[in-house]
């Protein structure tokens, strides 16, 4: 008692007041203090501080820093316990259990309002800034969000350079004392950037620390608020929140009750547990859509890979290869979206049962659309004079096969939502469900950000428009996703990050890129990384050319699996697909929504193996892919049903595979498989394997 006692008094001494909170297993521990009217926080896991002291901080452009000389009005806490359906998804159903905790704290002074609500789950905590309707803060502008993230140590980590216009980056790896964007290519194939400092990181970032725990800080729920990119003190471990502002310099315009994005850390110390945790996504609001049936997963093929290999061009005059835009390369070749070509993937898709066919390349405006600056390149309804618009849409009903639109805005994101009624009435006038935007070069209006809150509301408008429309959007080059697809499940996949398409025409992505993105980008939202090229050498298009995929083809099937999304291309071109023809079956059989999804092994930047169950079925698939180094997996099947034996047919590396001298070797063997059996895998360097579980009639 007299310990306590003393204890209590020099707290008070120090006008330091302190609350812990739990998560629902205990293994993670919030501390929540006021220090000097300032408040702080910091993190344990499993007895191990993560997160010392951190400060939690906004500055308005009026106000101030509102979260100064504070005092605290109230606390409650309560436990979340539910279970909901994702449309589409990793899982059929989700739980959503943690303790939320509300604090209320005023300015002494001022008078203002701020709500901080925290959650502790049993893989994270998740924290924001609220400011309920008050007559002291009612129109305000964030200037600064100073939210501290201090860590404990030099740990390793996965990053991007801060850029408020790209994501578009292979990932550094090393200690956080190594970041440092001068030290880094920034130029390997991005067509724009605008970073903000050489020592700022974009999140989410991942971390590992020395005695095991893998540590991600992330955000979700981001809307009417910029992205959250962090800034690092490399001397002391920590990082703090930066956001892209406007051209007057203004990160946000709020108006109350208003609320900020909300903070993420996400622990585990087993990888594979953190990739399945659900926490972005259970921080976002339940879906808004009240008839979802038009909702559907979607495999597809287009015209697109032609383009960025060199074979065909977007514009109608044919005279930019598909990577001139990035290395300002002119060569004379053909217009890729004709009527007859459109009708020849039309053919493929119907042979082969695919969902859709993209066409890029079809409207006007493509000779002068990239690097201007121009406001209104594209009106996205007047297609070419070689496309035929009515007669590929005729075409496309009789063979049962969708079309999905493209709409490019070249980063005028004004000009687009003048058009937008206008080019959605036109799809639903052919029946085309889906469209894939892009974002390609500097935002219109001029001095906004891809980043920033303006554009974030744009992607949110587009996406909230189109559901009226029923139709699915899939983005390229916008913000990158924090779990909205829950809310606004038409938004099906996004890019957002750099995918399979700079294989063609530049260095490439390296062998480990797709092992770190699942813990990294994909913990927002899918991504259309446009897996399944099978021709890996672009030599084989135009011998001058070195560049190639950076993996095996049997992890190019692999990717079907690990990379998680329900809109799924096979991006390679149709010859290819006929050329191998035995290996093209697993991404005709590949499922693409999900009952169950299974971590087996994981190590960002290293491996990654996850076995799916389809959710209509009792089919299941696995994925395995490593990075540069070859690797041998001990597969285990615990997860199959123990009443039925399986038909397991295995794409994996030949063992002379090689991602870069030999990428094409692989072999497809049969085997039987039930709960109690074990599988070696050997996975070549850069390679992978691909398992498609089907049970037998026993």
């Amino acid at each position: 008692m007299k310990y306590l006692f003393a204890t209590v008094l020099i707290m008070m001494m120090n006008s330091v007041f302190s609350s812990d909170f739990y998560s629902p297993n205990g293994n993670i521990k919030l501390t929540v203090t006021l220090e000097e009217g300032q408040i702080y926080y910091f993190v344990s896991f499993k007895q191990k501080i993560v997160i010392k002291n951190s400060r939690l901080q906004i500055e308005t452009e009026k106000e101030g820093q509102i979260l100064n000389d504070l005092v605290e009005t109230s606390s409650t806490s309560k436990t979340i316990d539910e279970l909901w359906n994702p449309i589409l998804g990793e899982q059929s159903e989700i739980r959503n259990h943690c303790i939320e905790v509300m604090k209320v704290f005023e300015q002494k002074n001022s008078g203002i309002k701020t709500i901080i609500t925290f959650r502790l789950y049993n893989h994270g905590i998740a924290f924001r800034y609220e400011f309920p309707l008050q007559k002291n803060l009612n129109y305000f502008n964030i200037k600064n969000e100073q939210t501290e993230f201090r860590l404990t140590g030099n740990h390793k980590a996965f990053w991007l350079p801060a850029d408020f216009d790209s994501q578009e980056y292979s990932y550094s790896e090393g200690r956080i004392s190594d970041i440092d964007n001068n030290t880094i290519d920034l130029n390997n194939g991005i067509a724009l950037k605008s970073i903000p400092s050489r020592f700022a990181v974009q999140s989410p970032l991942m971390m590992k620390t020395d005695d095991g725990i893998y540590l991600n800080i992330f955000e979700a729920a981001v809307d009417n608020y910029p992205v959250m990119h962090l800034s690092v003190d490399k001397a002391n471990f920590a990082f703090t929140s930066l956001l892209p502002s406007n051209p007057l310099g203004i990160k946000a315009y709020l108006q109350t009750p208003a609320k900020t994005p909300w903070r993420t850390i996400l622990l585990a110390d087993n990888a594979a547990n953190l990739l399945e945790s659900n926490i972005i996504l259970n921080l976002n609001e339940p879906c808004k859509i009240e008839n979802t049936d038009w909702i559907k997963p979607v495999k597809y093929v287009g015209i697109w890979w032609e383009m960025h290999v060199g074979l065909s061009t977007w514009d109608y005059k044919g005279s930019k290869s598909a990577h001139s835009f990035y290395q300002e390369e002119t060569v004379q070749t053909k217009h890729g979206a004709t009527t007859e070509n459109a009708m020849r993937y039309i053919d493929f898709a119907e042979k082969h049962q695919f969902d859709a066919v993209l066409i890029e390349g079809w409207n006007i405006g493509w000779e002068d659309w990239f690097g201007n600056w121009k406001e209104d390149v594209f009106d996205f309804t007047t297609p070419y004079p070689d496309f035929d618009l009515p007669k590929i849409a005729s075409y496309a009903q009789s063979k049962g096969v969708k079309l999905i639109m493209h709409h490019e805005t070249s980063g005028s994101a004004s000009n687009y939502e003048r058009h937008l009624d206008r080019a959605f009435n036109l799809m639903k006038e052919y029946q085309y469900p889906a469209v894939k935007t892009g974002y390609v070069g500097k935002i219109i209006p001029r001095g906004e950000y891809h980043d920033g809150q303006t554009m974030v509301n744009h992607y949110h408008h587009i996406v909230k428009r189109a559901a009226e429309y029923q139709i699915v959007v899939n983005s390229h080059e916008s913000s990158r996703p924090t779990g909205m697809h829950r809310t606004w499940p038409n938004y099906i996949a996004a890019e957002a990050a750099r995918g399979n398409e700079f294989n063609g025409w530049s260095i490439g992505n390296p062998p480990a890129h797709e092992t770190i993105l699942p813990f990294t980008r994909l913990l927002g939202g899918p991504m259309d990384y446009t897996p399944g090229i099978f021709e890996i050498k672009m030599n084989v298009y135009d011998s001058s050319k070195s560049f190639q995929v950076h993996t095996t083809l049997a992890k190019q099937l692999a990717l079907y699996v690990t990379m998680y999304s329900p809109l799924q291309m096979a991006a390679d071109l149709p010859e290819n697909y006929e050329r191998y023809a035995d290996a093209f079956q697993f991404i005709k059989d590949v499922a693409l929504d999900w009952q169950k999804s299974i971590y087996l092994h994981a190590e960002p930047g290293d491996y990654l193996v996850v076995a799916r169950k389809e959710k209509i079925g009792e089919r299941w698939f696995i994925g395995a892919i490593t990075d540069e180094n070859d690797r041998e997996i001990n597969l285990g099947f615990s997860f199959l049903d123990k009443e039925k034996t399986y038909e397991a047919t295995i794409y994996s590396d030949s063992p002379e595979a090689h991602w870069q001298t030999n990428p094409k070797a692989y072999t497809i063997r049969k085997i039987n498989i039930t709960q109690q059996s074990s599988l070696k895998l050997q996975l070549a360097p850069g390679g992978g394997a691909a398992i498609s579980l089907k049970p037998l009639n026993n």
